[in-house]
């Protein structure tokens, strides 16, 4: 399958909640702010299987960058979020990416890099095909390994976050899901 920007963006906003969400988060007011991960590259994956595009989505995650690193800050955007997005039914979960590293470790037992901005957070999933955002400012879809491995269902680690144990569980929680998916092991040739 052949993936250009506008044919992803065409299949993400397939899902109803994906442009619904997307048009109602300016209103957050949050610089940076980004619709990202699964809810986005699943679309493609379930246009693939013949499945509705929001099949199996878990939650519909927002990053935005706020150099105020206080729980206090971001808890009156999570709250804010909440309202906004309630009568949706689903979990929007929105986070700060300058506030990760504070609680990362003590949440997941290692330590996590200080990011600079929202896309340092979408640069550091497991997994390279599926850093992916839409920015909501610009519609302007971030992908920095491109949108090859969504496209052809390749699964292969991120060099910038090399955990092979937990790459290896998000893949195959994937690959649970959409069988045809291939994951491409760490440090492999191809």
């Amino acid at each position: 399958m052949t993936l250009t920007v506008d044919t992803f963006i065409s299949l993400a906003m397939a899902n109803p909640l994906n442009a619904e969400i997307t048009a109602r988060l300016p209103d957050l007011g949050v610089a940076q702010c980004m619709l990202t991960a699964g809810c986005l590259f699943q679309a493609v994956w379930n246009h693939q299987a013949n499945r509705p595009a929001d099949h199996g989505v878990k939650d519909y995650d927002v990053f935005y960058f706020d150099p105020d690193l206080s729980y206090e800050a971001e808890d009156r955007v999570i709250r804010a979020a909440q309202g906004l997005f309630k009568d949706l039914g689903v979990n929007v979960e929105v986070r700060n990416q300058a506030r990760v590293h504070l609680w990362y470790g003590q949440r997941f037992g290692r330590p996590y890099p200080q990011l600079h901005s929202a896309r340092d957070g979408v640069d550091h999933y497991l997994v390279a095909g599926t850093c992916i955002a839409l920015e909501v400012a610009t519609g302007e879809l971030y992908a920095p390994y491109g949108l090859q491995d969504v496209a052809e269902g390749v699964l292969r680690i991120n060099p910038l976050h090399t955990e092979p144990a937990l790459f290896a569980q998000k893949a195959l929680s994937y690959q649970a899901r959409w069988p045809w998916l291939r994951i491409v092991a760490p440090g492999s040739a191809e």
